[in-house]
């Protein structure tokens, strides 16, 4: 398994492999670019069906995470790491120790977070034996509420904001009432953005793989159950990816009857002909790494000095970044995602405080 030759590998600095004997830890860093800053992203832990599959996700969500951070406009660069293993069953304090010492080992130049699999107390066992992690300091929320760490309100904010800012441009409405959204996955993420549309007025189509966090979604906020083969041909206006990425791809595309695609799943696109399929099929996508940034927006601002009120504004900016990359698109006749690649490549390349 060559990583130089691989198709996802864009000049990343680093990839470190990591293993441990004892806890039997294995583990991806990948340091996609740190032209603008450290690179911030987080540590995710999955059972991943084989090595190629962890280094896949790896590479691609490490340089998701230098577009996203550029489009944000933040003073960092993009990384990621992968923990390969089931984090119901394979997770202990033994193991994230072990990770927190080879996050240490990257130096300054990599910074840990929450992410699909691990949790803020996870990041806390890490964080004993390094100081590269963050998103792990109780603080005030977005919402003016105490705050964890946990940067899942925020993102789930920031996607609310997305979804929003691509219903008007695609649909002409402000109102969200009646507004039919299917959810694909309703975890930390997809759970808080779905409040946020019940509480706007949506009508809401759930699925995930764990049907306690459905049932949940159904008996609180009088979301629809459906099957996971079914969420992403529903009759709806809108489908919130909120799981895991390569959803939009050769099989699911043509099934598609919604006209907007707006959610907090990383790499949704199955491959950049996705987008142009998308496109073609007068589908709007609003590219993911623009939607989901509340996370990172957030965090940035815990290692600068965290003032809610100027988070939650920051935030609110991924509508205007929306916008331009909306009517780029139109006035070029371009796939979207291919536009937001254009502009983060610009910023990335131009590099500009944030604060």
């Amino acid at each position: 398994m060559s990583v130089f030759s691989h198709a996802e590998f864009d000049n990343h600095e680093q990839v470190v492999f990591c293993h441990d004997e004892i806890t039997g830890l294995k583990a991806i860093i990948a340091i996609h670019n740190t032209n603008r800053g450290p690179a911030l992203g987080g540590c995710r832990m999955w059972h991943y069906s084989s090595d190629e599959e962890a280094l896949n996700d790896v590479l691609r969500l490490s340089k998701g995470m230098t577009y996203k951070s550029a489009l944000a406009n933040l003073d960092l660069g993009g990384g990621k790491s992968v923990i390969i293993g089931d984090p119901r069953k394979h997770k202990t304090p033994e193991l994230l120790a072990a990770m927190g010492r080879f996050l240490e080992h990257t130096g300054n130049r990599y910074i840990a977070a929450e992410d699909s699999g691990t949790s803020v107390p996870d990041l806390q066992v890490m964080a004993q034996h390094t100081g590269n992690v963050a998103g792990i300091t109780e603080r005030t929320g977005i919402d003016g509420l105490p705050c964890n760490g946990d940067p899942s309100p925020a993102t789930a904010y920031g996607t609310f904001i997305g979804l929003k800012t691509a219903v008007q441009y695609q649909l002409d409405r402000t109102d969200l009432t009646g507004l039919k959204v299917a959810i694909q996955g309703v975890g930390n993420v997809g759970y808080r953005l779905a409040e946020q549309l019940h509480q706007a007025g949506a009508q809401l189509f759930v699925t995930d793989i764990h049907q306690q966090q459905v049932t949940r979604a159904v008996e609180e906020l009088g979301a629809i159950a459906v099957s996971q083969n079914e969420i992403l041909s529903l009759d709806v206006d809108v489908i919130a990816p909120c799981a895991l990425g390569a959803v939009l791809n050769d099989e699911s595309i043509p099934l598609i009857k919604a006209k907007v695609i707006a959610g907090a799943a990383n790499n949704q696109l199955a491959s950049q002909r996705h987008d142009l399929m998308l496109r073609e099929r007068g589908i709007l996508y609003a590219p993911d790494y623009v939607l989901n940034a509340g996370g990172i927006i957030d965090i940035f601002y815990e290692r600068i000095g965290h003032q809610h009120t100027q988070v939650r504004a920051h935030i609110e900016t991924i509508a205007d970044t929306l916008c331009e990359i909306f009517r780029r698109a139109d006035a070029q006749d371009r796939p979207t995602g291919e536009i937001a690649n254009e502009l983060a490549e610009e910023r990335i390349n131009q590099p500009r405080a944030a604060h």
